[in-house]
């Protein structure tokens, strides 16, 4: 089943009844308006069938109930600051029944493997990008292919950071010398944004394979709560750029996120990808991919599954 994306960006009440989430309005709900309209006016929808929250304003109000059954639900929850940006990030503390034996096998993993699925990662990570970058701008990616047979394991010759910075250079060209930064001009703020989104998916299906967000294979900042979903995510970012040029090239003005543009950064779950020559939404990828990578720690293979832009 796809899970939902739901996005609050205004005063709401949250409340539980029933397995479902129950949605008001605060100023239908202190309005002098019949019962009967009140009622009308209230949305509901099954706990079980949502994937992500994303919390953007300040008169939000969640009960407990609601928290607990989300995150039993292996619901991302995403609330974000005074900017509008995610900020933080809540997971179920166990959302595997296996999860100490999980754990073991991610703890003992060799330096090796890391390596060698670290290569794997960005391999696929310089294929996509290559892929995106001939397909939204015609620009000539042989280089890239070749960087991606290239790669050794651990990549030591820091291909990704070479193929990074051809990428980047090209892809809003648009842009003079545009360069990648958190901070830096737009359509960098649409980029934060949408990595965040794609971060959250990550790490929520780390924790449904019984995984630590927190232990990469290769990112090992140690203020880094999630340095195994940045290091998986990799491969997904290029579909992230995809969308973000797309909306770039409508026209709109990206100095902003406005609600609209983030109602399309928040479609990023629903992606569709090819994994294992298949097409499926990319939340439902990211647990195919989460899942291998268990059973590459546990030794029951030796490559991660990724999505291939083709």
């Amino acid at each position: 089943m796809i899970k939902k994306t739901l996005y609050f960006g205004n005063p709401t009440y949250l409340s539980l009844r029933n397995e479902q989430l129950v949605i008001k309005l605060p100023e239908v709900e202190k309005s002098d308006l019949p019962d009967s309209f009140k009622q009308d006016a209230v949305r509901t929808i099954p706990i079980e069938d949502i994937g992500v929250m994303v919390l953007d304003h300040k008169q939000i109000t969640l009960t407990q109930g609601v928290i607990e059954k989300l995150l039993e639900n292996n619901c991302a929850l995403i609330t974000c600051g005074d900017n509008r940006m995610p900020v933080g990030l809540m997971l179920p503390l166990c959302g595997n029944t296996t999860q100490n034996e999980r754990f073991r096998c991610q703890l003992n993993i060799s330096l090796p493997l890391q390596k060698q699925l670290w290569q794997q990662t960005v391999q696929y990570k310089i294929n996509n990008q290559a892929s995106v970058l001939g397909s939204t701008r015609g620009t000539i990616v042989k280089n890239m292919r070749v960087w991606v047979k290239e790669v050794k394991s651990g990549d030591p010759d820091n291909l990704e950071a070479r193929a990074a910075a051809y990428y980047w250079r090209n892809l809003f060209p648009e842009i003079p010398d545009f360069t990648r930064d958190r901070g830096g001009v737009p359509p960098n703020n649409l980029l934060n944004y949408g990595y965040a989104v794609l971060r959250a998916v990550v790490a929520r299906s780390l924790v449904i394979s019984g995984l630590l967000p927190t232990l990469g294979i290769h990112h090992h900042n140690r203020y880094n709560a999630y340095c195994l979903a940045d290091d998986i995510m990799e491969p997904y970012r290029p579909y992230v750029d995809e969308l973000v040029v797309k909306i770039v090239d409508s026209g709109v003005d990206c100095s902003e996120l406005t609600k609209e543009i983030k109602s399309q950064l928040l479609t990023i779950p629903v992606i569709e990808v090819m994994i294992n020559r298949e097409r499926s939404p990319l939340m439902v990828a990211v647990g195919q991919t989460t899942a291998s990578l268990y059973k590459c720690f546990s030794g029951e293979l030796r490559k991660i599954v990724y999505p291939e832009k083709s």
